[in-house]
C-alpha cells in the first residue's frame, strides 16, 4: 500500500472550510444524449478516472493536519450510483433536476470514502442527466476541466505523478507567505499566465532579485493591497446577504451564443468576462430592484477566483487560485456604462497583489485549527456577497460513452455564510450562466437567471446602435 501523503496547507483549509450551511462541493450537471448505461458509466470511470491517485484516495485527519490514502475498501458502485428523478405534481424534468441538484448540494459527502460521487439519472429529457459533486480541497475548477477533458471519449491518460517528498505539498504556499512577511518580493505582472510564471519565481528563491526600482515598486503595491484587504468595509446590505439556513437551490440558463458575446466585445473593446460579470450585476440589480429594494447608485463586492498555475500543470489537482474582490456595480442602469465600470474594476486588479495575497491567507490559515481557521476566513465573508468564478471550456461539444454533452454547467460552493455562487461556463459556442442561492436569502434563483439574457440583450442592441470602425469609448 502506498504512504500517506501529506495534504498541502491550502487543500487543507478548504477541507476544514465545511460548515453546516456551506458544503464546499464543486456540484456539476452534464446533459447527454442519447442516453447512458450505468455500467457504460462505471467502465468509463474506472478505465479514467482512477488513474488520478486523488479520486482513490480517502483522508485521513490527524494532530498535524490531514493526508491523502489509499482506500483499501474502496467501492466504485458507491461513487458511481444510480438516481430516479423524483417529479412533484406540475413539475417539469428540469424543475425537478434542479431540485435533486440543491439537495445533493446541501448533503455532505461520506468522510469515510474519497470525497466525490457522481449521479446517473438514466432518463432525462430523451436522454440522461450525469450529477457530479466533488469536495473542493481535491481540485479547482481549471484543473477539474483538465479531468474533464480526460475524462471525455478519447481522452488522454494524466501523465505519471512522482512522488515527492515530504512537505513538498507546501512549496507554493510558502513562497506565497515569504512576501507577504517582507522577506523577498518580486516585481509580478498579475495577467493571464503571467500570474503562473510569477508563483514560479517566488518559489525560486536561487533566482536573481528584480532592479531596486521595480522591487520597491511591488514592496509598495504589496503594501498597498494588503492594506486594502484589511481595511475593506463590510458589504451593502441586501436580501442577498444574511443568514442563510442551509438549504441550496440551483437554476441555470440556456446557453447564449458566444459569437454575439464577442461581437459585442469587439465593439466596446471590452473582455468577454467584462460583458458577463456586467450583466450578473444587471440582472441581480433587476431582481433586487423588483423586490422593492433601492439599488440606484448602489454596489456590491463578490470574490472572483485568479488562476495561479500554469496550464500545463492542471493534471496535478489541488487549488492553485487567488481571490480578487470585484465590486460589481448593480445600482448602474445604462448597460453599456455598467460594462466600462467593471472594466475598470477589473483591470484595476491586474495589478494587484490581492489574488496572491488571498492565496497567502488560505495557507497560513491551513496551518491553524478549525475555530482560527473560521476566524480568519470569517473576514471574506463578511465583506463579500457571493463568489462568481468563470471557466473556458471546449470550443467543440465532448462526447461520453458514446454519447454527446449538450449541455453543461456547474456550482462553485462559498465560504463562511456567503449565500450566493454565480458560474459562468464557455462550451460548444455557447455561454452559460449558473446560479446557487441559499433558500433563505433567494428561494427562487431562477428568477435571477431569467434576467440574464434579457441583459446581454439590451447590451447587445446599445452596441449595435454605436458608430462601427473603432471601439467604444467610455465616454
Amino acid at each position: 500500500m502506498p504512504a500517506a501523503e501529506r495534504m498541502s496547507r491550502v487543500d487543507t483549509a478548504w477541507l476544514r472550510m465545511d460548515n453546516d450551511v456551506n458544503r464546499m462541493m464543486i456540484v456539476s450537471v452534464w446533459l447527454l444524449a442519447p442516453a447512458l448505461r450505468l455500467q457504460a458509466v462505471r467502465e468509463r470511470v474506472r478505465d479514467k478516472l482512477l488513474k488520478y491517485d486523488r479520486f482513490r484516495q480517502k483522508i485521513v485527519h490527524d494532530a498535524a493536519g490531514a493526508s491523502w490514502a489509499e482506500d483499501e475498501d474502496f467501492d466504485l458502485a458507491a461513487h458511481i450510483v444510480p438516481h430516479e428523478l423524483d417529479r412533484l405534481p406540475g413539475e417539469t424534468e428540469r424543475q425537478a433536476l434542479q431540485r435533486l441538484c440543491g439537495m445533493l448540494a446541501t448533503t455532505p459527502l461520506d468522510p469515510s470514502r474519497p470525497l466525490w460521487q457522481f449521479h446517473l439519472i438514466e432518463h432525462y429529457e430523451g436522454g440522461s442527466a450525469l450529477v457530479g459533486r466533488m469536495h473542493h480541497c481535491i481540485a479547482d475548477g481549471i484543473a477539474l476541466m483538465s479531468v474533464t477533458m480526460s475524462f471525455a471519449d478519447g481522452g488522454s491518460d494524466p501523465p505519471r505523478r512522482e512522488p515527492r517528498a515530504d512537505g513538498e505539498a507546501d512549496d507554493l504556499a510558502a513562497a506565497i507567505l515569504e512576501p507577504l512577511a517582507g522577506i523577498a518580493v518580486k516585481a509580478i505582472g498579475l495577467t493571464g499566465e503571467g500570474v503562473a510564471r510569477s508563483i514560479d519565481m517566488l518559489a525560486e528563491p536561487g533566482r536573481p532579485m528584480a532592479g531596486t526600482r521595480d522591487l520597491a515598486r511591488a514592496g509598495l503595491q504589496v503594501a498597498s493591497d494588503v492594506a486594502a484587504l484589511a481595511l475593506m468595509s463590510d458589504d451593502s446590505p441586501t436580501a442577498l446577504k444574511g443568514k442563510p439556513c442551509g438549504h441550496k437551490v440551483v437554476a441555470w440558463n440556456e446557453p447564449l451564443p458566444l459569437d454575439e458575446v464577442k461581437a459585442v466585445c469587439k465593439g466596446l473593446g471590452c473582455s468577454v468576462n467584462d460583458v458577463l460579470l456586467a450583466c450578473a450585476a444587471g440582472a441581480i440589480g433587476r431582481w433586487l430592484a423588483a423586490r422593492g429594494e433601492p439599488v440606484h447608485g448602489k454596489e456590491i463586492r463578490a470574490m472572483v477566483p485568479v488562476n495561479l498555475r500554469p496550464p500545463e500543470q492542471a493534471w496535478k489537482l489541488g487549488n492553485r487560485f487567488g481571490l480578487a474582490p470585484l465590486v460589481l456595480p448593480i445600482g448602474i442602469a445604462n448597460p453599456i456604462e455598467r460594462v466600462f465600470a467593471v472594466r475598470r474594476r477589473m483591470a484595476a486588479l491586474k495589478g494587484s497583489y490581492q489574488p496572491l495575497l488571498a492565496f497567502g491567507v488560505l495557507a497560513a490559515a491551513g496551518l491553524f485549527v478549525k475555530p482560527v481557521q473560521d476566524a480568519i476566513l470569517g473576514m471574506f465573508a463578511r465583506k463579500t456577497t457571493a463568489v462568481m468564478t468563470n471557466v473556458p471550456g471546449p470550443a467543440q461539444p465532448l462526447r461520453f460513452c458514446g454519447s454527446t454533452l449538450r449541455q453543461s454547467m456547474f456550482w462553485v460552493p462559498a465560504s463562511g455564510e456567503i449565500g450566493v455562487g454565480v458560474s459562468i461556463f464557455s462550451y460548444a459556442g455557447g455561454v452559460q450562466f449558473g446560479l446557487v442561492t441559499d433558500r433563505a436569502l433567494c428561494p427562487d434563483p431562477q428568477e435571477i437567471i431569467d434576467q440574464f439574457e434579457p441583459e446581454f440583450e439590451r447590451v447587445l442592441t446599445l452596441a449595435l446602435m454605436l458608430p462601427w470602425g473603432a471601439p467604444a469609448s467610455p465616454s
